[in-house]
């Protein structure tokens, strides 16, 4: 469907209006949803994607996209069969204790929500014991912290320490990142995962 490329293209120029009007087309079309999200909102943002790694879009675009493609998710979701994709994954995520920047972790949620994980997200500033409990209560597949802050780096240690502390550990998977982390600060912290960028997140994830 030429549709689904003009779909792409609205993502990749993150045009809000432009996405919802080509997406209730592509509906209109007879479009399923599912196709819509994966040939038309996701090869979008894969482009972007492509572009933000070749230095060519930048995270204030990226984000721009990423803001269109839940616009344009919003729409289909309506139209997803029950049970038409089942979940890839569970996902917890949160900015550590004393840490309240989101830019990242907002990335990371949009992308992994269009890619089909349920994404449970506990915000900025999350103590030790909310994340031990999330994952009491939720039983994710993965945990995801951020941190901006050198100062707050340290809570992420302190959280995968509790989560050993409670017996917990074995059962989750756990991703950090943020400015500060690095690869090394990360198995420093008891990590499984690093990424660098929100994107790189996603794509770990998806495929691990």
């Amino acid at each position: 469907m030429a549709i689904l490329e003009e779909v792409a293209q609205a993502v990749e120029s993150g045009e809000e209006e432009d996405v919802k009007k080509k997406v209730q087309e592509a509906l209109d079309e007879g479009g399923t949803a599912l196709d819509i999200i994966d040939n038309g909102l996701m090869k979008g943002m894969e482009t972007v994607g492509n572009k933000f790694a070749d230095g060519e879009m930048f995270i204030p675009e990226v984000m721009i996209a990423a803001q269109a493609l839940q616009v344009g998710i919003d729409i289909v979701k309506p139209h997803l069969l029950e049970g038409q994709r089942s979940f890839t994954g569970k996902v917890i995520l949160g900015t550590v204790a004393g840490d309240i920047h989101d830019l990242g972790k907002n990335l990371v949620k949009m992308m992994l929500t269009a890619n089909g994980f349920e994404v449970i997200d506990l915000g900025v500033d999350v103590p030790v014991n909310k994340f031990v409990d999330s994952v009491k209560e939720n039983q994710p597949d993965i945990l995801g912290m951020s941190a901006l802050l050198t100062t707050t780096m340290p809570e992420m240690g302190r959280v995968v320490e509790a989560l050993k502390e409670n017996g917990l550990r074995d059962n989750v998977r756990v991703i950090v990142g943020g400015a500060p982390v690095n690869e090394e600060y990360a198995e420093k912290a008891g990590a499984d995962l690093y990424a660098e960028n929100a994107l790189e997140a996603v794509d770990l994830l998806k495929n691990k």
